[in-house]
């Protein structure tokens, strides 16, 4: 209240709630990695639109799928990414193929710098796209990098890849403990080429996908599955085979994204796993919503939570910590994140004594444990069909 008071009425006075907010993140930019003829190698370049990809790397280039993955994914909702070019040292111009051993190593040279290792830092990024690679150890590296980042790999079939290849999931060497942070798609997406006359051909699905993550996440939020009907490729003329119910719930099973046609509906994406997402792993992190909605709250806290380093450790600072992380969680389970009536039912947050130890306050440590119930995909929904009887009139 003011200090004095000098006439009767009513006084206004500003306060502050004592509570910082913690601002959710972006989820859905998207880092593009491959060969073009022009641009700068030495840092990722942030791109708004298809036209500044042009501008900065040259448009498309028939010779690598990068161009045309860049562009499929502002046509299906992105809009915003980086783009890595890659190069050979000394060779600027030789071309660099996916699942060639020269753009592997460009990829992912020896001692963790360079290639991939120069995404981050002040561009931070949420998914990543390496056009048309498929190699398993290949796409098990990127899982790991991922991971360590708190960022999700959309991963491609190799263009020759069938429901044959692929019946019994993709290769296990990449979905061990990192495929949490990654997808898997099949089959690659019919599209025209403007460089061939607009005929058709197969692009890498990775950047329809990752539009398609970005256009989810605008109109529903991260924990919405990226699948369904409303999953449309745009841009698409289909996938070129049949893939029918059965072969679809066997590839899903085995933690395989199908990419189908479907009359009526169009081409879209037809799954929402995980690479760790087989029925036979029962993993915690079968769904990709699901996942992405944990790395959405990991990065959110974390980047909100900076200003506590310093502070002093104990129960004013772990309230202060309740409250902020609490408001957080209560707005996204007001906008529906959350599984649960109530929020009790939704989510919990716990700092104090029972998470920080005497020697984690000496050793300037806060523990905080969050926990949330998340909203899974409903693959499968059962439709049961009674017919009632006609009651006799008596006579």
């Amino acid at each position: 209240m003011p200090d004095v008071t000098t006439y009767p009425g009513v006084y206004t006075q500003e306060t502050t709630s004592g509570v910082t907010p913690i601002a959710g993140i972006a989820t859905s930019v998207a880092a593009f990695i491959g060969w073009t003829a022009k641009g700068p190698i030495d840092r990722p370049e942030v791109v708004q639109s298809f036209t500044d990809f042009t501008r900065e790397f040259g448009g498309l280039d028939a010779r690598s799928p990068l161009g045309y993955s860049v562009s499929h994914f502002f046509a299906n909702g992105g809009q915003q990414a980086l783009v890595l070019r890659l190069a050979m040292s000394g060779a600027d111009g030789k071309v660099l193929v996916p699942n060639d051993a020269a753009f592997e190593s460009a990829l992912l040279p020896p001692g963790n710098t360079g290639g991939v290792h120069r995404l981050g830092g002040l561009a931070p990024f949420n998914l990543l796209c390496v056009p048309g690679e498929s190699n398993p150890s290949v796409l098990s590296d990127l899982q790991e990098f991922c991971r360590d980042r708190r960022a999700f790999l959309i991963a491609d079939c190799a263009a020759d890849a069938s429901v044959a290849s692929l019946q019994n999931g993709p290769d296990s060497s990449a979905t061990g403990n990192d495929a949490m942070n990654a997808a898997f798609y099949f089959p690659w997406v019919l599209a025209s080429d403007p460089l061939l006359n607009n005929q058709l051909r197969p692009f890498p699905p990775c950047g329809f996908v990752a539009g398609i993550y970005a256009r989810t996440d605008s109109a529903h939020g991260v924990w919405k599955s990226p699948a369904g009907t409303d999953a449309n490729v745009s841009g698409s003329s289909g996938i070129g085979l049949t893939i029918n119910d059965q072969q679809n719930d066997t590839l899903n099973s085995k933690a395989v994204n199908c990419i189908r046609t479907l009359p009526g509906v169009g081409t879209v994406v037809w799954g929402g796993r995980t690479m760790q997402g087989a029925d036979a792993r029962n993993s915690d992190w079968k769904y990709v919503a699901v996942r992405r909605t944990a790395l959405y709250l990991e990065r959110s806290i974390d980047d909100g939570l900076q200003w506590t380093a310093f502070e002093p450790n104990g129960e004013p600072l772990w309230a202060q910590i309740r409250s902020s992380v609490g408001r957080f969680l209560q707005d996204l389970f007001a906008r529906g994140a959350f599984q649960g009536a109530t929020p009790q039912q939704a989510y919990f947050v716990t700092c104090g004594n029972d998470t920080t130890t005497n020697d984690d306050i000496a050793a300037g440590i806060v523990n905080i444990v969050v926990g949330f119930a998340p909203l899974k995909p409903a693959e499968f929904v059962l439709i049961t069909i009674r017919q009632m009887a006609a009651k006799t009139t008596p006579s």
